[in-house]
Order: structure tokens, then sequence, then C-alpha cells
């Protein structure tokens, strides 16, 4: 079976394809046949597009124009044509599999596309404008392309939906309730990859563990998982709320948004762009949204990249203490994606204030930028992984489910 994976997002487009033999699904993520990735130009009049394979062929261009779906059309004709070509035709692609970052109430189990189905995420756009419209651009695209191959949504916000209501009713009127604000949570596909993987690695059962994941990219979530089920997380309604982020504020106090329409003439597209564009990170240090970059300007003595790096790790350490209630405790803590692979310092500064539940990280090995590893101490109390999130691989995953049970029917 040919699986197709595409992960949309404002400003890029992720693509991989997956060869799964019919009867078997493989308990680890092999490497995909062929991987492409196009990036847009702010003003989307350019974009650039990068194609590898498993066989080590490579592709670099930059194409002019602002059609993404002729941009898409050219990355898959690399599929077949050229130094990347890893199959004869596009036809032989059986499945094609999208992340979709909001599901609404609606849509919690992954579905195969259909126009009702197409309808209702881009419904949902207004709940995740970056990212909803995107993926539909890539499902009517792959429609055009492939015209009648099966399509699979697979949904971020399907995993928590199993928080309890206390966990995901805001505390307003009771009319939010009937109008669906509620806390979603997002991520999700990555969190619940991470807790199977965790129960991979330690050769545990994942039914009986309580785990916290720290999704910390640009974007960054944690979420509180109780025998495999995902019951509290930080982002909500949106992916803005929670932890400080690249450049998203996370939490702050809705008070001081009626302050600043209210005296300070802030428009309400003013004040989107500044929560989700110019805050976290960037806004606080003035230097970046990128954690390297902070870490940088503060080893020259930036005293505003230094304030973003203590607050980051205060709201960090603050959202694992909210999970670790709602657990009743903790037997592995995992970090993930691009900050949570690659910083060390983020990962120590995390652990260290929860060395009272007996957590030990062993330094050293902390620093040897491990993959798929557990970094604490024999006698610490808490397992701690770091794990290469496969978000692509679990997408792969739950397309090979359904259409194993559609060709079943």
């Amino acid at each position: 079976m040919k699986i197709l994976v595409l992960n949309a997002g404002s400003s890029s487009q992720k693509s991989c394809l997956y060869e799964i033999a019919d009867e078997t699904f493989p308990t680890q993520a092999p490497q995909p046949l062929w991987f492409g990735k196009i990036d847009w130009t702010q003003d989307r009049s350019v974009a650039e597009i990068e194609v590898k394979t498993a066989t080590g062929a490579t592709l670099q261009e930059t194409i002019p124009g602002d059609s993404r779906q002729e941009h898409l059309t050219y990355m898959l004709h690399t599929l077949s044509h050229g130094a990347t070509k890893v199959i004869d035709r596009l036809s032989e692609i059986d499945v094609v599999g999208h992340r979709i970052v909001h599901g609404g109430q609606d849509y919690r189990d992954s579905v195969v596309i259909t126009g009702d189905v197409k309808n209702a995420i881009a419904r949902l756009s207004n709940l995740a404008p970056e990212h909803n419209p995107a993926a539909v651009e890539g499902i009517e695209a792959i429609e055009k392309i492939l015209k009648d191959v099966t399509q699979v949504a697979v949904f971020d916000t399907g995993f928590h939906a199993t928080l309890p209501d206390a966990a995901a009713i805001y505390p307003g009127p009771y009319q939010w309730v009937e109008q669906g604000i509620r806390r979603y949570g997002f991520h999700g596909i990555s969190h619940q990859y991470c807790s199977q993987r965790a129960a991979q690695i330690l050769d545990r059962d994942v039914t009986s563990e309580r785990l916290i994941t720290c999704h910390l990219g640009n974007g960054c979530s944690l979420a509180a998982i109780k025998n495999g089920r995902s019951i509290d997380t930080t982002m909500g309604f949106t992916p803005l709320e929670g932890l400080m982020m690249g450049s998203r504020s996370g939490s702050v106090d809705p008070g001081i948004l009626i302050y600043l329409l209210q005296y300070c003439n802030y428009s309400v597209e003013r004040l989107d762009y500044l929560l989700n564009k110019g805050s976290g990170l960037k806004g606080i240090s003035g230097v970046s949204s990128d954690m390297r970059e902070v870490r940088e300007a503060i080893a020259q003595g930036n005293s505003r990249a230094q304030l973003a790096w203590d607050i980051y790790i205060h709201r960090l350490r603050s959202g694992i203490g909210a999970m670790l209630s709602s657990l009743g405790g903790l037997d592995t803590l995992v970090f993930t994606a691009g900050v949570g692979e690659h910083s060390p310092e983020i990962r120590q500064a995390a652990c260290e204030a929860f060395g009272f539940l007996g957590l030990k990280l062993d330094l050293e090995k902390n620093q040897q930028q491990p993959v798929d590893e557990d970094i604490a101490t024999p006698d610490s109390a808490v397992r701690v992984l770091v794990i290469h999130t496969q978000e692509d691989w679990a997408i792969a995953g739950q397309c090979w489910q359904l259409l194993k049970k559609v060709r079943n029917m």
C-alpha cells in the first residue's frame, strides 16, 4: 500500500510517501520513500521546493508564481519523474492522508474525506485560520491531480476528544457550551504518537501509564495522558492558549484584551496579530521566535532575551505542575518537537523543578543529542524520554487502518 501524507501550514506544505505491506503495519516508522517540502515567501510570490528520496537523490528549486496548487502539482510530479522518481505513475498511490488542525465537535476520529467533510473543515477555518484553509487547498489539489483516490482527514484535535467536561468546558456562561466553545486541544497526533512510542521504548503497557508529553516547537502544548487517553492539555478553543510559544503569547489575562480595546484603540485585527505573531519569545526578546537565536542573544548579554527564557521556563514548569495534579502522579515525562528534541538546556531547566518527585536527569545523556531514549538516571522515580515525533507516520497509520476497513466492507 502506497500512502501519501500531506501536512499543510500557512506558509509551507510538507509531504511524504510511505510504502507499507497490506498485511501488517510496522511497529516503528520506516524512512519514507520520498519527502517533499514547499516553503512560500510572505507574499506567496515565490515557492522554494525541496525534495529528497530514501536513496539519497535530492532536488532544490525556486519557482515564481502565486498558485499553491500549481506548486504542489509540480512537487508531486517529482514522485514519478526525474532524479527523485520513486514510482512509475501517480496512480499507484492508494490513499492520501491530510493533517487537519481543527475538527470541531463533529470530527473526532479519522474519516474518509467526502464533500461534507471538506465543507466542515472549511467552516472551521475561523478557529484555525492558518491551517484549515491550507488543508482544504491540499484536498482540492489532490482531487484534481489524483481524481478519485481515497483521501483521509486525520484531526489534531481528535486525541483530546476524551477530555473530561471539567477540563474541557470554560467557566463562562453555559451558552458557550451550546455554541461549541470549549477546550479542543491540539498537537494531538504528536501527543498520541509519543505516548505509544514511549510505551515501546520502555516496554510498558501504555494503558497503565501516567505520562506528560511536552510538544515544544514554535507552537507548544502539554498533554496529561492516563491509561492511553488524553485527560488534560494546555491548548484550548484555539492553538493560542497555554504555554508561551515562539510568537504566540499563550494564556494571558483576558482583561488585558478588554483594556487594550477600550482604552488603547486597538482593533481586533491588531490584537490578533500581536497575540499570534508578535508575542511569545519574539515579542519579549525582540530578537526572534527561534529558541536557538534567543539563546545566542543571552550569551551576548541581551537582558530581554534572558527575560524571555525565564518566562518560558516558568510557564513550562507551571504547565507541567498543572498536568501533574490532573494525573495524580507521574511515571514518564516526554520531550518532543523542535525545541523539546534539540534543547538540552530546556529539558534540564524543566526537570530541575521536579526533583521532589524523585526525578533525576542524567546530565551526560541529556547533552548527547538523544533520540527515542530514556535520559533519566537508573534510580530516577520518573522516566524522562526524548522522542522524535513522527506525525506523518502516525497519519499514515490512520490511513492504513481506514483503507483496510473500507476494502474489507
